[in-house]
C-alpha cells in the first residue's frame, strides 16, 4: 500500500474526517520517525485504519478511483501487453480496455513515469485506478503468462465439484456425478466454476451475453447485476450449448426462446436452476436463475417486518377466509413472503394447495402445482380444479387476468383463504387494480382481508459500514428537513461487498389491513387517493415512511430508501395533487 507523496497531508486528512484522533496520529508519527517506516502501513498494520477506508482517503488526496481486486473486474489476458515482470515491476495490472483507453490498477497512480511506461508499452491512453499494492501482486501470479491458458486458469480455480442430479424429484434416485471438473474439459470448467462462483456469492441470477468481441458473464447480487468473468474470444457458442445441455434443452434449436431446469449439488447442497434461452442479434443470451434453499429466509420475523405491520399481517392471515394480496414489482421479494405465510399457517390439519409459474422451492405439507401453459394448465383452470381437492388455504402465485382474479375472489367468499400476488406500486393500488380487472366492488369488498406492498432494499454491509450525514435534498424528500440532525449509516465498499458498500437485503413492508372505513370505500369503488388518506387518518406508515425508519435504525443508507421507493412517492404525490394537499407527513 502506497500513501500520497506528502505523508502529513494523509494524517491531516484522516484526522479531518475523523476516522483517527491527533493524539493517535501523533503517536504514530512519533514512531515513523524512529522506524522510518511508512505512516500508511503503520496504520494499518496496528489496526487503526482499516484497508478500504486508507484506499478510500488515499484515492481522494491523489484524485483517481480506487478498487480492490477481484475475479470479474480483470481481462487476464490483457496482462500479455507488459508481461510479468514488467507489471511486478511497475505494481500495475490492466483491468480492461475501452477504445484506445486502457484502465489499469496500480499502487501508485501518481507516478508519472510507471504510466508514461505503460503508454509506451501498450500504446493506449492509461486511466489509473488506485488498488492495494499486495491485492495487484496477487493478481498478477494469478494472470501471469503461464496460468494464461484457458485449461491451466481454469483447473488453477477448481476446488469444488459440481454434481447434477439426473433426474430431478429426489425421490427417483441418488444423485449421480456428471461431469465433473475434468481434464480436457476447459468449457464445462468454465461453466462450473461461473456457477460455484455465483453459488458461493449469493447471486439469484447468472446472465451469458454474446458481445461483438466475446462473451460477458455477469451475476446478480443484491438486485444488482456485477461482472463475473470475461471468457476468451470465440468461446460463447461453446458455453451456451453447455448451460442448455445440462438444462436439457434443444442446442440445435437457435432461433426460438426455450426454457430448461436442472437439479445440482454444490458445496454439499442441492440447488435448483432455471435455465432460459433467447436468441439476440449478436447470439443467444441465456439467464440462470439459481434457487437455494441456504438463501432462503421463510420465518416471518426474518424477513424485515417492523413489529406493527407484522401484527396487522398475522392478524390478516388469521381469519378462516378472505382474500391477502401481496403486491410490488418484479423482484421485490413477494414470492417469499407468501412462503412465509404458508410457513406460519401449515399444519396436518390444513390442506394447503399452490398453483405456482414457476415452483421455487417445495416445502413440507404443501400441496404445490407448477403451471404450464403449453398443456393448458393456466392459473385459472389450476384455481378452480383445486377447488374440488376441499382445500383451506390456497396460494396463487399471481393474478394476472380478470378469470384468476374472478376464481380467486370467489373461492375467498366460499371459504377459503386465499393468498397471491399482485403488481402494484402500493397496497390501495391493489383494489383499483382488481376493479380494472372487473371484479364487481361488492364481491372485492366482502373478500378482501387486506394488502401488503413491499420492495426489498440493500443493507449497508457490516464489513465497511460508517456514520455519515445525508445531504439537504435527501433529508427533504424523506420528510426530516425539520428534524434535528440525525446520523446515518451506509458502507464506504470494501471486497466483501464488492465495492458496493451493501450486502445482504431487507423488505421495507406497508400493511393495508381492511377496517370498516376501508371496506366501505372499497365498496364504492372510491379512487386510490381516498384509500391512502384514510390510511393515514389510522395512523398506518407508507412504504417511503417505512424504509426511512429503516434507515434511522441504520441498517441502509437513506439514498437507497429514497431510490427504491422511488414510484410509491409518484404516486403519493399525484395523489397530493389530486386532493391539493400540501406537504408530506414528516417522519417521527
Amino acid at each position: 500500500m502506497t500513501e500520497s507523496a506528502d505523508k502529513m497531508s494523509l494524517g491531516k486528512a484522516l484526522v479531518a474526517e475523523s476516522i483517527i484522533s491527533q493524539d493517535q496520529l501523533n503517536r504514530v508519527l512519533a514512531e515513523q520517525k524512529a522506524t522510518g517506516g511508512m505512516l500508511g502501513e503503520m496504520l494499518l498494520e496496528q489496526g487503526i485504519v482499516n484497508g478500504p477506508v486508507m484506499l478510500r482517503v488515499l484515492a481522494g488526496q491523489l484524485g483517481v478511483p480506487y478498487c480492490q481486486l477481484r475475479h470479474g473486474l480483470i481481462d487476464f489476458s490483457l496482462l500479455e501487453l507488459i508481461g510479468e515482470e514488467e507489471a511486478e515491476r511497475l505494481k500495475a495490472i490492466p483491468m480492461f480496455q475501452v477504445h484506445d483507453t486502457l484502465t489499469v490498477a496500480m499502487a501508485e497512480p501518481q507516478s508519472l513515469p510507471k504510466i508514461d511506461r505503460l503508454r509506451e508499452l501498450t500504446g493506449c491512453k492509461i486511466r489509473p485506478v488506485l488498488a492495494p499494492s499486495s491485492n495487484i501482486l496477487e493478481f498478477i501470479k494469478k494472470y501471469s503468462s503461464g496460468n494464461t491458458d484457458v485449461d491451466s486458469f481454469l483447473a488453477s480455480l477448481s476446488e469444488t465439484d459440481i454434481e447434477v442430479v439426473e433426474k430431478e424429484s429426489i425421490d427417483e434416485g441418488p444423485t449421480t456425478d456428471l461431469d465433473r471438473m475434468v481434464e480436457g474439459s476447459p468449457i464445462i470448467s468454465l461453466v462450473n466454476m461461473a456457477l460455484l462462483m455465483a453459488i458461493r456469492d449469493g447471486a439469484s441470477d447468472i446472465h451469458i451475453e454474446p458481445e461483438k468481441n466475446g462473451t460477458r458473464i455477469r451475476y446478480r447480487i443484491d438486485g444488482v447485476l456485477r461482472d463475473l468473468m470475461k471468457p476468451p474470444t470465440g468461446l460463447h457458442a461453446s458455453i451456451v450449448s453447455r448451460v442448455k445441455v445440462t438444462g436439457k434443452m434443444d442446442i440445435a434449436e437457435k432461433r426460438l426462446p426455450q426454457e430448461g431446469r436442472v437439479r445440482l449439488v454444490a458445496e454439499g447442497r442441492q440447488i435448483d436452476l432455471r435455465v432460459s434461452s433467447m436468441p439476440t442479434l449478436l447470439g443467444e443470451k441465456v439467464v440462470v436463475r439459481i434457487l437455494d434453499k441456504a438463501n432462503l429466509r421463510i420465518r416471518m420475523e426474518d424477513l424485515g417486518f417492523r413489529t406493527e405491520t407484522l401484527a396487522a399481517f398475522k392478524r390478516m392471515l388469521k381469519k378462516p377466509h378472505g382474500l391477502v394480496l401481496v403486491t410490488g414489482p418484479t423482484g421485490s421479494g413477494k414470492t417469499t413472503t407468501l412462503y412465509s405465510a404458508l410457513d406460519l399457517i401449515r399444519s396436518p390439519e390444513r390442506n394447503i394447495v399452490t398453483v405456482e409459474d414457476p415452483v421455487e422451492y417445495q416445502l413440507d405439507l404443501i400441496n404445490q402445482i407448477q403451471v404450464h401453459e403449453g398443456v393448458g394448465l393456466t392459473f385459472a383452470r389450476a384455481l378452480r380444479s383445486i377447488l374440488r381437492q376441499d382445500p383451506d388455504v390456497i396460494m396463487v402465485g399471481e393474478i394476472r387476468d380478470e378469470e384468476t382474479a374472478r376464481v380467486a375472489v370467489q373461492a375467498a367468499l366460499t371459504g377459503h383463504l386465499v393468498l397471491a400476488t399482485l403488481h402494484t406500486n402500493d397496497a390501495p393500488g391493489a383494489v383499483a387494480r382488481l376493479l380494472d380487472m372487473g371484479i364487481e366492488p361488492y364481491l372485492l369488498s366482502s373478500a378482501l382481508n387486506g394488502a401488503v406492498a413491499q420492495r426489498l432494499v440493500r443493507t449497508a454491509c457490516p464489513s465497511c459500514v460508517t456514520k455519515y450525514l445525508p445531504p439537504a435534498n435527501a433529508l427533504r424528500d424523506a420528510g426530516l428537513s425539520n428534524k434535528p440532525a440525525r446520523i446515518f449509516r451506509k458502507g464506504l465498499g470494501c471486497q466483501e461487498c464488492h465495492n458496493s458498500g451493501f450486502r445482504g437485503r431487507a423488505g421495507i413492508y406497508a400493511v393495508m389491513e381492511v377496517t370498516t372505513e376501508i371496506r366501505r370505500l372499497v365498496h364504492q369503488a372510491a379512487p386510490t387517493h381516498e384509500f391512502r388518506e384514510e390510511l393515514r387518518r389510522q395512523g398506518v406508515l407508507a412504504l417511503r415512511e417505512e424504509g426511512v425508519l429503516l434507515a434511522l435504525d441504520g441498517k441502509t443508507s437513506l439514498e437507497e430508501v429514497l431510490v427504491v421507493t422511488h414510484n410509491e412517492d409518484i404516486s403519493e404525490d399525484l395523489s397530493r395533487n389530486e386532493t391539493s394537499k400540501a406537504e408530506p407527513r414528516e417522519v417521527a
